[in-house]
């Protein structure tokens, strides 16, 4: 299925795609002006696209676990599911995916596109996931069908003592273009534009998550939340630096000379005195007169509120309230908020799920495990300030009621692995039983000896 591909063929592959991924990039990091500055001119940036886009990546991350749950109801699927989500948090531990998931969210966020990589390490023999950069990821789907890949291209870059040490190859420069070129059935290894490895896929499955930050209709690349933000966030630069000239001017004056051939000896200072002819007249320009600086800003304040409206992200957001709010009025206020992650967690839980498959997948194949089938879910932390009190007791009126397990109601709280929590839960309550038990034989064996010594 690979017959004729060259890593020289990626070069010409995505061109617009990748083109985009720069300029976000670029913008993001505050080259946020067109052209070139002319002379003289101020271009201040105030880089509230970024600030945005961290803001909302921490709303979107907070508080995300995971939970397996058996689809039989039988003591054996139960113990599997157990282990399936104690081994998966190992995974997690052991490659600081908290870390990871929270940076690889910036990049979905800015690029609109974000991909995780899961293989299996034979020198530490555990399952390492990475997030590859997406601007080297190319990806072919069948016909019209984008949810099904059938190859993906991986490519980066080198270093030559790198190469040599991960791949036994020493190349030609200083550094190594890598391609990595993977399906289903086999796996293509490309040093600079030589084949060096060709084999069987030893995973049986591509092991690439590939997911949009938002889904576009009809389209397998996703959507950034920058791309909206680039008109008002550069108009913002140039009206905030327009005003800072203005200020800038008007606390050095400019002296206007009327009917004055010569103006040496003119000169703007305090206890200057100027000496000019009778029908002559000075004065200085004031910029500020006729509130045109109420004008500036108020112009400002509408293009601050374009940028909250326009990524969803309302004041209130960064604690700007005016006034204590909470509960129901919070949430109207933060509602705008609330949808967008909600519309990023729904991808977000595909794609995590996907990513606990397959490290299920890869422990089951290298040590020979078996998880059984389990209904795997994310848990999400809520969004806005929770009454503890409250909530609590809500979940014990479920459980009570049996409309809740304790296990679910751990994951509505927060508690991070309800199924450890839940026995630690059973074993305090079996060490209480016993000690009841001892402690209510201790005073009737009392009795009866009392009863004893009497008669």
């Amino acid at each position: 299925m690979n017959e004729g591909f060259t890593p020289a063929q990626l070069n010409h592959h995505d061109l617009s795609r990748l083109k985009g991924y720069q300029e976000l990039l670029d913008f993001y990091h505050g080259q946020q002006w067109e052209g070139y500055p002319r002379r003289g001119e101020k271009r201040l940036v105030f880089n509230y696209a970024k600030v945005i886009i961290d803001k909302l990546t921490s709303y979107l991350m907070s508080g995300v676990t995971f939970a397996v749950d058996p689809i039989d109801d039988s003591d054996e699927a139960r113990a599997r599911a157990q282990r399936a989500e104690q081994a998966l948090y190992q995974v997690y531990e052991d490659n600081n995916l908290e870390q990871l998931d929270f940076e690889t969210e910036i990049d979905c966020a800015l690029l609109g596109d974000a991909c995780f990589k899961v293989i299996w390490d034979a020198a530490t023999k555990r399952v390492r996931i990475t997030a590859p950069d997406i601007q080297g990821i190319h990806t072919w789907w069948v016909g019209d069908d984008t949810s099904r890949l059938w190859r993906v291209a991986s490519k980066y870059r080198l270093t030559s003592d790198e190469t040599e040490i991960l791949y036994k190859v020493t190349p030609k420069g200083k550094t190594a273009e890598i391609t990595e070129l993977w399906t289903t059935e086999g796996f293509e290894l490309w040093i600079d534009n030589n084949l060096v490895t060709s084999k069987p896929n030893p995973y049986g499955f591509i092991p690439f998550i590939i997911y949009p930050n938002l889904r576009e209709p009809k389209k397998f690349w996703g959507m950034s939340d920058l791309r909206q933000l680039i008109p008002p966030q550069r108009e913002f630069n140039r009206a905030m630096s327009q005003l800072s000239r203005i200020l800038e001017l008007s606390g050095n004056p400019i002296a206007v000379l009327e009917n004055i051939e010569e103006s040496e000896d003119i000169a703007v200072k305090p206890g200057a005195v100027w000496n000019i002819p009778e029908d002559a007249k000075a004065y200085l320009l004031d910029l500020l007169q006729g509130g045109g600086v109420g004008l500036h800003i108020d112009y400002l304040n509408l293009l601050y509120r374009t940028l909250h409206d326009i990524s969803e992200s309302p004041r209130s957001a960064f604690g700007g309230t005016e006034k204590n709010l909470s509960g129901v009025a919070l949430e109207l206020e933060l509602q705008p908020l609330l949808q967008k992650v909600k519309r990023k967690r729904l991808i977000r839980s595909a794609a995590y799920n996907q990513r606990n498959r397959l490290i299920l997948k890869l422990l089951e194949k290298y040590h020979h495990e078996n998880f059984g089938n389990n209904h795997l879910r994310v848990v999400w932390g809520p969004l806005l300030p929770q009454d503890k009190e409250r909530l609590v007791a809500n979940e014990q009126t479920l459980i009570q009621n049996g409309v809740h397990s304790r296990r679910r109601a751990m994951d509505e709280v927060g508690v991070k692995d309800p199924e450890a929590e839940f026995n630690r839960w059973l074993e305090e309550r079996q060490i209480i039983l016993s000690m009841n038990k001892e402690l209510n034989t201790k005073p009737a064996r009392n009795e009866a000896r009392g009863r004893a010594n009497q008669s």
